[in-house]
C-alpha cells in the first residue's frame, strides 16, 4: 500500500512546520489556525454525509471531544510548546517509544495479534530510530539534556498513543474524512479557550503573512492529509502495524531538514534507514 511509505513523510513535515513556527506564531494559534483552516478545506467534501445522514451524534459526540482533545489540542498546541523548551533529538528519542507504547495497547486492549516476525520489526525499526538519533554513536545518548519543554513532548507522545488505540477501539459509521471533520470540531472546541488565554495572558507574535502561511501549509499537510491517511490505515491495518510507520518520521525528517533547512544528513541516517525500511516491509508485508 503507497500510503505506507507516504504517510510518514507527510508527518515529518510538521517538525519542519514547527521549527519554522518558532517566534513567529504562538503554539496554541498555530495548533488552532491549523486545523480551523483543515476544517474549511475539508467541509466542502463531508457537509452532506454530516448533516444529512442522521447521524447518532447523542452517542459519538463524547467521543469527538476526546479525540479531538487528544489528537488536536494535546498532540497539537504541546508538541510546539515542547519545540520552545527542548532539543530536535529529545522530541525524537521521545516519540520513539510510542509505536512500541502503541503496538503493545492494540495487542493488549484492541486484540490485534502480533506475529514474532513484527515483533522483531519493531526491535529492529526501534534500533534504526535509536542509532539516528545518537548519530551514529550510542555514546551520545548519555549527553542528551532533558529540558522543560521535554515534559510536554512526553505529554504529547502518550496522547498519540491514546489517540491511536481509541481511534481504533471506537468505530464509526462515517467516512475517514468526515470522521476527521467532526474530531476536528470537537478538537476546535478544545483548543479555543486555551487559544484566547494564550492571546490575552501571553506575550505572542503577531499576527502575519508568515503565521498565515505557515497554517495553511500545517492544515493541509501535516493535517488533512496525513491524518486522514492514517485513519485508513489504522481502518485497514489495525493500530499495532499502523504505529509502525512511525519508525520512518526520523529518515523523512532528514531528508526534509536537508531539502528545506540545508541540515546534512550523514552516515547514520543511512544506517538508520537500513534498519528501518526492512522491517516496515517485514511488519506490514501481506501474510
Amino acid at each position: 500500500m503507497v500510503l505506507l511509505w507516504i504517510v510518514p513523510a507527510l508527518w515529518s513535515s510538521n517538525y519542519i512546520i514547527a521549527r519554522l513556527a518558532d517566534g513567529i506564531v504562538a503554539p496554541h494559534a498555530l495548533a488552532f489556525g491549523r486545523w480551523a483552516l483543515a476544517l474549511v478545506l475539508m467541509l466542502p467534501f463531508v457537509w452532506r454525509e454530516l448533516f444529512t445522514r442522521g447521524l447518532p451524534w447523542h452517542r459519538e459526540w463524547w467521543q469527538l471531544l476526546v479525540l479531538g482533545a487528544t489528537g488536536m489540542w494535546i498532540c497539537g498546541a504541546w508538541v510546539y510548546l515542547g519545540g520552545q523548551g527542548t532539543t530536535a533529538a529529545n522530541m525524537a528519542l521521545i516519540y520513539a517509544a510510542t509505536p512500541v507504547a502503541i503496538a503493545v495497547a492494540g495487542t493488549k486492549l484492541l486484540h490485534e495479534r502480533m506475529s514474532r516476525s513484527q515483533g522483531v520489526a519493531v526491535v529492529f525499526a526501534l534500533a534504526g530510530v535509536v542509532y539516528i538519533i545518537a548519530k551514529g554513536d550510542l555514546a551520545n545518548l548519555w549527553s542528551l539534556r532533558f529540558n522543560p519543554g521535554d515534559g510536554w513532548i512526553v505529554g504529547a507522545a502518550v496522547s498519540w498513543v491514546v489517540y491511536s488505540v481509541l481511534l481504533r477501539r471506537w468505530p464509526s459509521v462515517l467516512s475517514p474524512v468526515a470522521r476527521l471533520a467532526a474530531i476536528v470540531a470537537g478538537g476546535l472546541l478544545v483548543l479555543l479557550p486555551f487559544t484566547v488565554a494564550e492571546a490575552l495572558w501571553t506575550p505572542v507574535p503577531p499576527l502575519g503573512a508568515k503565521a498565515l502561511g505557515l497554517m495553511a501549509l500545517a492544515a493541509l499537510v501535516p493535517g488533512v492529509l496525513s491524518y486522514t491517511a492514517y485513519s485508513v490505515l489504522q481502518r485497514d491495518l489495525g493500530a499495532a502495524k499502523s504505529a509502525l510507520l512511525l519508525y520512518l518520521a526520523p529518515v523523512y525528517g532528514g531528508i526534509a531538514g536537508w531539502l528545506v533547512l540545508g541540515e546534512r544528513p550523514g552516515w547514520h541516517h543511512a544506517v538508520g534507514a537500513a534498519l528501518i525500511l526492512p522491517s516496515i516491509w517485514l511488519a506490514t508485508r501481506p501474510r
